[in-house]
């Protein structure tokens, strides 16, 4: 277990640099420049700003520059146009709001996806199948947009107590919580129901059932190990998705996460906070896909068995 974790840590350094190289000289061959913007600022301004980020130098002296910030002194850079702010306090400013937003959308999308597709994988070719799908088609079918300002709309003629806008308060967690978790329960749902019904139509459960086994124990007790295995596959990406956050998302009800900030740093070509969005960003794929990756084997006696050797 410890070389299958070493070797997953390994992985996920080597994809980070990768992630972080391609994303430098991405963003360096945008179009434009940061240091410059509507007002007219003085050639000696841009200069002093270019030498103090180090623009000025080569290129490959910039992205030695940076990776020894980032690993020795843990400094993923400076915003260029607000002087004194730094991007790691942009992230440790916006990151609370983001992971509570996070947790509750994942639990949301828990507590009604995969008991949809377990359900729907028991009453198979049942009405209730059919119900299943059909409205986990429509979560995967309609975007955020869409269901963000319905949900807005309608809480905001009915329920006078939850605010469709701001995040002063837990009730306004509801609405962008469950506006992402429904869209990942339509996922979770369909990928419950696929993992179940194929470890249903296995031998050892048919054994059970011969040996009269009562159903519901049947899948809570040796169906429903195996058949979660897509799912939580699916979980990883999917958490650090929505703590990474959605910018229509938080656009639509005004909370303050990490969302904006992606679009924002691309509009303003803030190159160092660009670069520092997406190291987190990875850092948190990296981790949520070992975390999916252990409780997989967990939940896989023979994954588990290959993992240990």
């Amino acid at each position: 277990m410890l070389r299958f974790i070493l070797g997953r840590l390994l992985q996920g350094v080597i994809t980070l640099w990768l992630l972080v190289t391609l994303t430098f000289f991405l963003v360096r061959a945008m179009p434009g420049s940061p240091y410059l913007d509507a007002k007219a600022v003085p050639a000696h301004i841009i200069e002093r700003m270019m030498a103090y980020t180090g623009a000025d130098r080569p290129i490959h002296e910039q992205y030695a520059r940076y990776f020894v910030n980032l690993i020795v002194h843990q400094d993923m850079g400076d915003l260029i146009k607000r002087d004194g702010v730094k991007v790691s306090e942009v992230i440790a400013e916006s990151f609370p709001v983001s992971l509570v937003l996070g947790v509750a959308s994942m639990a949301i999308a828990m507590l009604v996806g995969i008991p949809a597709g377990v359900i729907a994988a028991v009453r198979k070719n049942t009405s209730i199948d059919f119900l299943c799908l059909a409205v986990a088609m429509v979560g995967i079918c309609l975007p955020g947009f869409v269901i963000g300002p319905l949900l807005a709309v309608s809480a905001g003629l009915g329920l006078e107590s939850i605010n469709v806008a701001g995040w002063s308060s837990p009730t306004d967690w509801i609405l962008p919580a469950l506006t992402l978790g429904m869209i990942n329960a339509a996922y979770l749902a369909r990928l419950s129901r696929g993992g179940m019904l194929e470890v249903l139509h296995q031998d050892y459960i048919r054994t059970a059932r011969a040996k009269g086994l009562d159903e519901t124990r049947i899948v809570l007790r040796h169906a429903l190990r195996g058949g979660l295995i897509p799912a939580v596959a699916f979980l990883g990406p999917a958490f650090a998705g929505m703590i990474s956050g959605s910018f229509v998302i938080e656009t639509i009800f005004q909370v303050p996460g990490m969302g904006q900030h992606f679009v924002n740093a691309a509009t303003d070509r803030e190159f160092f906070l660009i670069q520092g969005l997406v190291l987190f960003y990875g850092f948190l794929i990296v981790v949520a896909n070992l975390l999916a990756d252990l409780a997989q084997a967990a939940l896989n006696p023979r994954l588990r068995q290959s993992v240990g050797h």
